[in-house]
């Protein structure tokens, strides 16, 4: 327990080294005949933790949503199918990993138990090779997961020990940030693990495999990401690599308990409402311009994916500097990426993994078997003796044939799990997109930062630094409670605490060491 203003407050995880960034003191709450107004440009993780921040605290709230529902890239809505089902698709599967301290922070607010979450027993991966590789018998304490890991795996070979350049590896060992982005943002996740000399088998199952969860080949990847990443999931904390998934499509599980939270405290909701433009308005404050109207708030929270960031400041004409807005404009999107989603007519073999990563298996980056964990789908499933699976492709060239690699995917299945090629598709769904932040090589610099040139307009997302060791779904929700908790301490408004992994490595010799490499 770490104590804070007399009261003891719980950690968030098992990790004793988890590390607590206290809330900004101030006001519990604003005055409801003088609470400011605040505008929420995005309906995603990281504008949804924002929105739930400030109106906790008594802002009037006005969250913009330019898609018809909440979630962002873990939106979901309707469909039918064509044996008359009603279906949830989403974007797919999303791993909740037990250090996304501040997202499931969020997440209690309507589920204080995280009942709507639940735990997979492992996370497989498998080369075509036949090589596999998992997490369930690895220790989570640092530096026993690495150990464990290479003790465990059978992609690292005594021999291939022997040709590790321990002086690369052990920068691994002290990653702290930002300095990480200095010492290694020129550099390619690719070139770095070429330099340390991975076994290429390691380097394709369980360095690779994680690289493109950034949505990125590692030759263009900054090294610093894949090297935060280590300290995030692997060298860095206790919390392991197992990781939760919602045991009802988005919607049902998280969002739509989340909205009437949010309702309930006065916030306005506005989705399928896209924001055309943001100005500062001389005498202070701003005017957002959406849905063929204009709002008048003191605030403005720009929780956008990079494209629509960039197309907003673009359109907003004087908002910021110049050199913000250039950096804004420079901005670069990961390449597109796939989701196939698979009603079949016959089950998947008892045996596979709710969830598998892979490599080798063509443009196939992992598979779900939905029906393993989530409950609509294993209603249909149980209903239809069938079954619903899901297909995901990672950083596809820019030029796609779409019905191409749609097919590819199906083959790939059809290699991995042979029992599939028997199955008649009842019907299938495909989630094409090309909405994520790249963080390519020396883009760190570029990156925007939670405040902005103008006072009352900041920024939140997973593309935005926040000199934290944060990643993906839990960047954007930290973003958004640092976004709402600057605005908070500017109203004189109390903030809200946040936990994160430790700052460095967890062991004080081997960090001496790592910085002893470096200096040498």
């Amino acid at each position: 327990m770490t104590r804070r203003a007399g009261r003891p407050l719980p950690r968030p995880g098992r990790d004793r080294l988890a590390r607590l960034l206290p809330a900004p003191p101030g006001a519990l709450r604003a005055d409801p005949a003088s609470a400011p107004r605040a505008a929420v440009v995005g309906g995603g993780i990281a504008g949804l933790s924002a929105a739930t921040a400030l109106a906790e605290r008594g802002v009037r709230v006005t969250l913009y949503e330019r898609e018809e529902t909440l979630g962002g890239r873990l939106a979901g809505r309707p469909t039918r199918l064509a044996d008359g089902s009603t279906v949830t698709m989403s974007r797919g599967f999303h791993a909740f990993f037990r250090q996304y301290y501040n997202l499931r922070a969020l997440l209690r607010r309507t589920d204080p138990a995280l009942s709507r979450l639940t735990g997979l027993p492992d996370y497989p991966l498998r080369h075509a090779d036949g090589a596999r590789d998992g997490f369930r018998h690895v220790p989570r304490t640092p530096p026993l997961g690495a150990l464990g890991f290479v003790a465990l795996s059978p992609s690292f070979r005594v021999r291939d020990l022997a040709r590790i350049n321990v002086r690369a590896a052990l920068g691994l060992l002290d990653v702290r940030v930002p300095e990480v982005y200095d010492r290694l943002d020129a550099t390619s996740a690719h070139d770095l693990l070429e330099e340390i000399r991975f076994p290429a088998a390691a380097r394709h199952l369980a360095f690779e495999v994680f690289s493109r969860s950034f949505f990125a080949d590692p030759r263009v990847l900054s090294a610093a990401e894949m090297a935060l990443m280590f300290h995030i999931y692997f060298l860095g904390s206790a919390e392991g690599l197992l990781f939760d998934v919602p045991t009802e499509p988005f919607p049902q599980a998280l969002w739509d308990p989340l909205a009437g939270y949010l309702a309930r405290r006065g916030a306005l909701l506005r989705t399928a409402t896209a924001v055309e433009s943001v100005t500062a308005l001389p005498g202070g404050g701003f005017a957002v311009a959406a849905g063929g109207g204009e709002e008048h708030c003191d605030a403005v929270v720009l929780a956008a994916d990079p494209g629509a960031l960039r197309a907003l400041v673009a359109r907003s004409a004087d908002l910021g500097d110049e050199p913000w807005r250039e950096r804004i404009a420079r901005l670069r999107t990961a390449p597109p990426f796939l989701v196939s989603r698979l009603w079949l007519d016959r089950p998947v073999r008892g045996d596979r993994p709710g969830f598998l990563g892979t490599s080798g298996y063509g443009p196939l980056d992992n598979v779900s078997v939905l029906d393993r964990w989530e409950g609509e789908a294993a209603r249909w499933a149980a209903r239809t003796g069938g079954s619903v699976v899901e297909l995901h492709a990672y950083a596809l060239p820019g030029d796609t044939d779409r019905e191409r690699w749609q097919k590819e995917l199906l083959a790939a299945l059809h290699r991995l799990y042979p029992e599939t090629g028997r199955a008649r598709v009842v019907d299938a769904r495909h989630e094409w997109r090309a909405d994520c932040p790249l963080f390519p090589v020396g883009g760190h610099g570029d990156r925007p930062t939670v405040r902005t040139p103008v006072p009352g307009l900041v920024v939140a997302g997973d593309t935005v630094r926040t000199d934290l060791p944060v990643a993906l779904m839990e960047r954007a929700a930290t973003s958004g409670f640092l976004a709402a908790n600057t605005l908070l301490e500017r109203w004189g408004l109390r903030g809200h605490p946040l936990w994160t992994v430790p700052g460095g490595g967890r062991w004080a010799a081997l960090r001496r060491a790592a910085r002893a490499t470096r200096r040498g």
